[in-house]
């Protein structure tokens, strides 16, 4: 039987493009998918000199797709602390915090960053899931005193190790200062900003969150314009660097059934912090009897790997019993080696056994590891 692999993907009106869509057509764009209803870019057709690019200079991302939750009002930080599964007491206006949005199960709907722009003022930085719907439940169920809606709020990433040389290029020396998910309000050529360092490579890099849609490709054009010197080129989210890095991916590393402590997210997870949140109850048993899983990696005993994501999550077995799920594989060029991603239960992981994990190549056996691999 021959099986026909799908080309393309049809866009609607239900399926939105960012400010940033007509330069990266511009740019060649060739990839893309869906993410928060929106398109996405994920290729620009030479995914080789698009990784090299984010390891050895600087790439430009049109991460527009990674929507804002905006949350303002007089209860916008009792609300925004109940929404999320950490302590936010000591959070002040210019930092940004990774945090997990909890259902009352405890199991992740979201893993944002949580933008505190002022007082009374929040965004929510999300991933692939509509939290929009949720923090309007939550806050009128709760009663709380504040409007959420989405911001006409766009992220372009920066990102590679000659990032920062271009961003203290374009806005100022200061800018050096600048913490991991710190960020200030800004302009640039009248193009209002808040610039973050953030962004999802572990390479260095800053997202700048343009706040008018209708300067997007000049926003774009500016920074590409600077970053010829630094070797800049288009790129997206890189499947391999976030391996290798260990970057989770929510929805993609996650199952529906997945709490924090099961994603790595522990640190970030205060059960025992005074505020109340979604899912506190839940997470508390958690700790109390321990993770059911573990997100770990795995070095696999194979030269073959998909460059692209898995279609489908993939068993892992020890002698023919699953005991998770294997939810990326790679070759990682750094490494030399083929490394992967999963979620096995935590006494397999505990006891050191060796698995197999089920690639698009076939079985192979693997080494479960820490991560991140690099």
């Amino acid at each position: 039987m021959v099986v026909s692999t799908p080309t393309h993907v049809t866009l609607s009106p239900r399926i939105r493009t960012s400010p940033f869509y007509e330069a990266t057509i511009a740019a060649g764009l060739t990839d893309y998918t869906i993410y928060n209803k929106m398109v996405m870019p994920t290729s620009y057709g030479d995914l080789e000199a698009e990784y090299q690019r984010l390891i050895e200079a600087v790439a430009i991302w049109d991460v527009g797709a990674e929507r804002q939750v905006e949350i303002d009002g007089p209860d916008a930080g009792v609300c925004a602390q109940y929404l999320s599964a950490r302590d936010l007491s000591k959070m002040v206006v210019g930092q940004g915090k990774y945090v997990a949005m909890c259902d009352h199960e405890g199991r992740i709907l979201n893993d944002p960053v949580l933008m505190k722009l002022s007082e009374n003022r929040y965004w929510f930085s999300l991933a692939d899931h509509d939290m929009l719907l949720w923090c309007k439940a939550v806050a009128a169920e709760k009663g709380f005193d504040v409007r959420v809606h989405e911001p006409d709020v766009s992220p372009l990433a920066v990102q590679g190790p000659r990032a920062e040389d271009l961003i203290a290029e374009l806005f100022g020396e200061h800018i050096r200062k600048l913490k991991y998910f710190w960020f200030t309000e800004t302009e640039l050529d009248g193009i209002p900003l808040v610039l973050c360092r953030s962004g999802w490579s572990k390479q260095g890099g800053f997202e700048l969150f343009l706040r008018d849609g209708s300067r997007g490709t000049d926003l774009w054009n500016t920074v590409v314009a600077a970053g010829e010197k630094y070797g800049i080129g288009p790129g997206a989210p890189n499947h391999r660097e976030r391996v290798e890095s260990g970057l989770l991916s929510w929805g993609g590393d996650t199952t529906y059934d997945t709490n924090p402590f099961e994603a790595g997210m522990g640190r970030y997870t205060d059960v025992d912090c005074e505020a109340d949140f979604i899912g506190k109850e839940a997470l508390q048993k958690v700790v109390a009897q321990g993770a059911d899983r573990l997100f770990v990696g795995l070095v696999v005993d194979t030269d073959a790997a998909d460059v692209w994501p898995l279609a489908a999550r993939t068993p892992v077995t020890v002698d023919g019993e699953e005991v998770g799920t294997m939810s990326a594989i790679i070759f990682s060029p750094r490494l030399q080696r083929t490394i992967g991603l999963a979620q096995i239960k935590r006494e397999v992981v505990e006891s050191g056994t060796a698995v197999v994990v089920e690639s698009p190549h076939g079985h192979s056996s693997a080494t479960i590891t820490e991560l991140p691999f690099l």
